[in-house]
């Protein structure tokens, strides 16, 4: 018999998009140690048919960056290179680590520059992120791309039987979405919600997962839009931590929602399922109460979007063999934590969001714009704190504090209205229309009454950030002293120098606050936030010239100056 070619593709075609629907899900590179070399870039990717789209990155990564893995009780030094055209920052979301090295607002990374800041880890084994947070230019970097994972890892999670091999039982997934211009560029206007799906910076993405146990550490990354997760079977799965590492036990859900900011690390079981089934984790987003963002029935205009108020997918999952080891249980039991109650806090605060402050904008904290300079709250080193954070406004917000990670102990004024999904340490938390949560945290271990380098609060929404809805907090050692006597004087050697220099400080008690590297016409090429500056500087990488090096002491915040000679 003769075969028809158009009846056969006829055919065929229904097979053919159906394989031709899905993309593998991208899974950012892995890197681990101690000290991280992290490139801030431009790039472009293949996101539509047509025109690539201009995208930002960090090092190999062409959409987000690579996943840190780190160690608590570990120092940790970042290098962060800023290879882009315009200055950034780079936050690091939910790490417990001095202001200065925090990455908000104030930390500016000038185009061109190397930002190199430190830390011990004394976060818990936790999935964290990190992202710019540069005042007024949040939301564009964020849409572009920039943006990654970091997973600590201690002792106490090491001992738990779970899935944790990398990119195969233990994954990151960092959910957003984006608008897209007719040249297949993204929309960085004043939308919020995007059309488009994207995983891990991958449009409809499908990942293939071992029939077991696995794991998915679970981001919302995107500018505003909530998401209420589950499964398209409705099957049960099971919350093993949020924002600030393991809960006490398992939470078996499901649905989960989750804000902008917060993270959720799952367990779901395919061990049931057959070999080379599939099964979507979705979206179910349709029918929502008013104020849930991205719950707006329209899909066109400024808060419209082909996913509002619908129910989509946000990855396929394709059952692959089981693996060697399997996981093949849910631990009954987790890890101890020790919370913070509301009898522990010996000062309370309220906190207010408001619409239609005086400055003009949409939303605001206790009514008041964010100013750079100005500093709504001081707290002092060890307190224990307890804050109220009411939402006044018609539309739901995600709440966010640098530095700690707190207790929610209330919802709505009731400890029982607490979501068991958010039963553990936070640092983001989500605040529906005309409701408040009550929180405790402590704010150990670092002190800098420093405003030019504070904590921040805020919106995690990036156009309301972008927008003022921000506080500040600096927290202040009562029992420090200032003198006010620290001679700032020092030199420099060898000069010239080609591998390292060293400072000799006249007073060897001055500490140093700051060291800024700048070339001899002014542009910045260097900052070392409280450097450790003993053992010399790594100059190696500067260009030929002749530069400034400018010292702040850390009593006084005085700047000195000398010029050396990079040969």
């Amino acid at each position: 018999m003769k075969l028809n070619f158009k009846l056969l593709l006829l055919l065929l075609l229904p097979t053919i998009g159906m394989q031709a629907q899905y993309n593998t899900m991208s899974m950012p590179e892995a890197l681990t140690g101690t000290t991280f070399n992290l490139t801030i870039k431009d790039t472009i990717k293949q996101l539509l048919t047509g025109n690539q789209t201009v995208t930002g990155a960090l090092n190999n990564e062409t959409f987000w960056g690579p996943t840190l893995f780190i160690n608590k009780g570990d120092e940790v030094h970042m290098n962060v290179t800023n290879s882009l055209n315009e200055s950034t920052t780079l936050h690091w979301h939910g790490m417990h680590l001095p202001a200065v090295m925090d990455g908000g607002p104030h930390q500016v990374i000038p185009a061109g520059t190397v930002w190199q800041p430190y830390w011990t880890v004394m976060n818990q084994a936790s999935t964290l992120w990190y992202h710019p947070h540069l005042h007024e230019m949040t939301q564009a970097q964020v849409t572009k791309g920039i943006g990654g994972f970091i997973i600590v890892k201690d002792p106490a999670e090491a001992a738990l039987a779970l899935p944790r091999t990398y990119g195969v039982d233990d994954i990151v997934l960092a959910l957003t979405s984006r608008k897209y211009t007719s040249t297949n560029q993204f929309n960085t206007g004043t939308d919020v919600y995007g059309d488009y799906m994207l995983s891990n910076g991958t449009p409809n993405a499908q990942i293939s997962l071992p029939k077991q146990y696995v794991r998915m550490r679970i981001l919302n990354a995107e500018i505003e839009r909530g998401y209420n997760l589950g499964f398209s079977d409705n099957r049960t799965f099971y919350i093993i931590a949020n924002d600030g590492g393991l809960l006490n036990a398992p939470v078996a859900v499901t649905r989960v929602k989750l804000m902008v900011g917060e993270r959720v690390e799952i367990m779901v079981n395919l061990g049931n399922d057959t070999v080379g089934s599939s099964i979507d984790l979705k979206a179910y987003n349709s029918g929502q109460a008013f104020g849930f963002p991205g719950g707006e029935p329209n899909s066109t205009g400024t808060f419209g979007s082909l996913l509002n108020n619908v129910d989509f997918n946000v990855l396929h999952i394709n059952v692959a063999a089981t693996t060697v080891s399997p996981i093949t249980a849910v631990p009954s039991s987790l890890i101890t934590n020790t919370y913070w109650t509301a009898a522990n806090a010996t000062v309370t605060r309220a906190l207010a969001v408001t619409q239609g402050n005086p400055g003009g904008l949409p939303f605001a904290l206790d009514n008041t714009p964010f100013v750079l300079d100005y500093i709504n709250k001081t707290v002092n080193l060890d307190a224990i704190e307890q804050w109220t954070v009411t939402n006044n406004a018609i539309f739901g917000h995600s709440f966010h504090i640098h530095d700690v990670e707190f207790k929610i102990v209330a919802r709505n004024g009731s400890a029982s209205a607490v979501g068991i999904h958010e039963s553990g340490w936070k640092d983001t938390v989500y605040l529906p229309k005309s409701e408040s949560v009550t929180f405790v945290a402590k704010f150990s271990d670092f002190a800098d009454a420093d405003v030019t380098h504070p904590y921040m609060y805020h919106c995690h929404f990036a156009g309301h950030e972008d927008g003022g809805m921000m506080g500040q907090f600096i927290v202040s050692n009562a029992l420090g002293t200032a003198s006010n006597n620290t001679k700032l004087g020092f030199s420099l050697y060898p000069n010239p120098a080609s591998e390292k220099l060293f400072i000799t400080l006249d007073d060897l008690n001055t500490e140093v606050y700051y060291i800024t590297i700048t070339t001899i016409e002014g542009r910045v090429v260097m900052m070392l936030p409280q450097p450790q500056w003993e053992n010399g500087l790594d100059i190696s990488k500067l260009a030929t010239g002749t530069y400034i090096l400018q010292l702040m002491d850390k009593e006084n915040k005085k700047v000195t100056s000398k010029k050396f000679i990079k040969k």
